[in-house]
């Protein structure tokens, strides 16, 4: 069976690590799990062994996932970090305790929901920046501060933005500090001072490092670093972080010497993905491995063993091997390369087994 392997013990010492980083640094942090895509067995090893404890809140843009966490532990504070779905409105303030926000009809339907409760929800006004994806503008900002200032069951606990999630702008510098200007926007507006200033994710992780960012900026939403040790502003590994939390491999199915091309009149009615024909060599020996299109983007999956990648259908994949890398059989294990949407995909399917150990 296609198995994903999880540890346990390399995700403490990520998060263990990068805690540290942070608390040098005078700045608070959340642990970003959606790629663990609400895995019970997995969050609940992570509870266990006080990991999801150890940053300021855990973070997730599923409300499953977060009601996942609450159910194991009511204490551990939450985030939902996309702009809530309106109609969702009770569910978000009862599995977070912040939210992400850039319009004001959900700001009002949390701030009902929230009072329904009997409690204050906390949210964090996403400005946009440059990477076009969630926030608002920066001209409308003051304006929304106003409105959602005087909503009951709201308290605005925070500014942020988001860079390098669709478009990969970098969090300059520059970028740093006109979201410290929009900041001294809101608190101007709120007539207070906020708890967060949330200045991005993973990929800010360097120029934190290297102490380029204002001194404002006190508070980070991080999720490749803790899984994958790697940092998007580069895509290398940052500092002592491991690398191998997550291993993947699938098992062989059949392996034959076939031919290269297809034999027939080829139709519409193929439901897969191949690729181009190899040149050369009119066999190759050849294993259809056990997953498939509804598990995983095969894209971002490359074998170990160098085989070449040559088509796959919904529950199954093929590779081909040169004359020299014959030494295969049946119920062998291939190991494979991945990458964040390979795992997260990988996560998500409920047909790959999830082995999760220290």
């Amino acid at each position: 069976m296609a198995t994903l392997h999880i540890s346990i013990g390399a995700i403490e010492h990520n998060v263990s690590w990068l805690h540290r980083f942070f608390s040098k640094r005078n700045v608070s942090w959340t642990l970003v799990t959606k790629v663990l895509c609400g895995h019970f067995e997995t969050l609940s090893a992570l509870r266990d062994e006080g990991i999801l404890s150890i940053p300021h809140s855990i973070g997730d843009s599923r409300l499953d996932s977060l009601g996942i966490i609450k159910s194991l532990d009511p204490t551990i504070q939450t985030m939902y970090i996309k702009p809530p779905e309106v109609g969702y409105a009770d569910q978000v303030v009862r599995y977070s305790d912040y939210s992400l926000n850039t319009s004001y009809p959900t700001l009002k339907a949390l701030g009902a929901a929230a009072s329904r409760l009997g409690i204050r929800h906390k949210v964090i006004l996403m400005v946009e920046l440059g990477e076009i994806r969630e926030g608002v503008e920066g001209d409308a900002l003051a304006g929304l501060v106003r409105k959602t200032t005087g909503l009951p069951g709201i308290e605005i606990a925070g500014i942020g933005t988001n860079l390098g999630c669709m478009y990969g702008i970098e969090p300059t510098m520059e970028k740093m500090e006109e979201l410290d200007a929009y900041r001294r926007v809101v608190e101007d507006g709120c007539g207070c001072e906020l708890e967060f200033v949330s200045g991005g994710s993973s990929i800010t992780l360097p120029i934190l490092g290297d102490g380029c960012l204002p001194q404002s900026l006190n508070h980070y939403r991080v999720g490749e670093a803790a899984f994958f040790g790697t940092t998007p502003l580069d895509g290398e590994q940052f500092g002592p972080l491991r690398t191998d939390v997550f291993s993947f491999e699938a098992q062989i199915l059949e392996f034959y010497r076939k031919q290269n091309e297809p034999d027939g009149i080829q139709c519409e009615g193929n439901i897969g993905h191949t690729a181009e024909p190899s040149s050369g060599c009119e066999k190759s020996y050849r294993a259809i491995l056990d997953f498939g299109l509804l598990d995983t983007d095969h894209e971002s999956l490359k074998p170990k063993n160098g085989a070449d990648f040559v088509g796959i259908s919904s529950d199954m994949v093929v590779y081909a091997f040169d004359d020299t890398d014959k030494d295969h059989a049946v119920g062998d294990l291939v190991p494979f390369d991945t990458d964040y949407m390979a795992i997260a995909k990988l996560m998500n399917s409920g047909f790959i087994h999830k082995r999760v150990h220290r």
